[in-house]
């Protein structure tokens, strides 16, 4: 099966530091891609490239089969690329449907003249763009918030909110940044249940993430960076296992001890 996204030799450097070192990646269609490693492995920066936001230093990007490494982050989106960040992007003043409804504005017809005009095409348009909105929102869990301000939800339903946000456009693929970050347990596993929804509902899933937990049982597949750097890429179960990880989140010491430990501990 093709490749959603492609990436191959991206890289990207800041003056004499490299951020991203020669990555090769692709993601299945169907599946949760998660892209993990230590502070500072290069993850933001990687996602940042990925969605138009960075411009690479070199390397190339295809998304569904479109060489994207140059297109800017709209054009992206409009291929079928949907993203959430790290820190909360809502907009605090306006209403829950009303920040879904942002995520729809790209795809809205006629521009500026067709709402001075008030079309008749255009008054349709809005009344589809609600039905998806509060689509989108019963999927999420929010429907019955949707005219509550949005600076009023708790966390993790501003979390939720966001992410249907980048849903409303209907996205092949969305870009989950740390979407665990600051929930509770409660709030964790409810998360990891809309996550699966949104694979098992025809949307692939590339998120990025520091919660082991959430991750490993969560993901289809993990490619771990370090230092900018892929150091592994493969299936949940492995990636416990390769000894690299270990050392880049656990320090060479510790792996090695670990490793003497293994070596000496008798089998079953």
């Amino acid at each position: 099966m093709p490749a959603i996204l492609e990436l191959s030799g991206l890289t990207r450097r800041y003056a004499g530091l490299v951020a991203v070192d020669s990555v090769d990646l692709a993601v299945t269609p169907g599946t949760i891609h998660a892209i993990i490693g230590p502070n500072g492995a290069g993850k933001t920066t990687l996602f940042n490239l990925i969605s138009g936001i960075t411009p690479p230093s070199e390397g190339q990007i295809r998304l569904l089969g479109h060489t994207v490494t140059d297109e800017p982050a709209y054009r992206r989106a409009a291929l079928g690329m949907g993203r959430t960040f790290q820190n909360i992007r809502i907009f605090a003043a306006m209403t829950v449907l009303e920040n879904v409804l942002t995520g729809l504005a790209p795809r809205f017809p006629g521009g500026l003249a067709a709402v001075i005009a008030l079309l008749p095409s255009l008054r349709r348009a809005e009344r589809s763009a609600v039905a998806r909105a509060r689509d989108v929102l019963d999927r999420v869990g929010l429907l019955s918030k949707a005219d509550t301000p949005a600076a009023s939800l708790p966390y993790g339903d501003q979390r939720r909110l966001e992410i249907a946000r980048a849903l409303a456009s209907a996205p092949r693929l969305i870009l989950l940044d740390e979407p665990a970050a600051g929930m509770n347990p409660a709030e964790t596993a409810a998360l990891a249940l809309l996550v699966r929804k949104i694979r098992d509902a025809g949307t692939t899933v590339l998120l990025v993430e520091h919660d082991m937990s959430f991750v490993m049982n969560l993901s289809d597949h993990i490619t771990v960076l370090n230092f900018g750097r892929r150091i592994h890429d493969g299936p949940p179960g492995d990636v416990k296992r390769d000894p690299r990880v270990i050392e880049a989140y656990l320090g060479p010491k510790v792996a090695a001890r670990l490793a003497a430990q293994r070596q000496t501990t008798p089998g079953p």
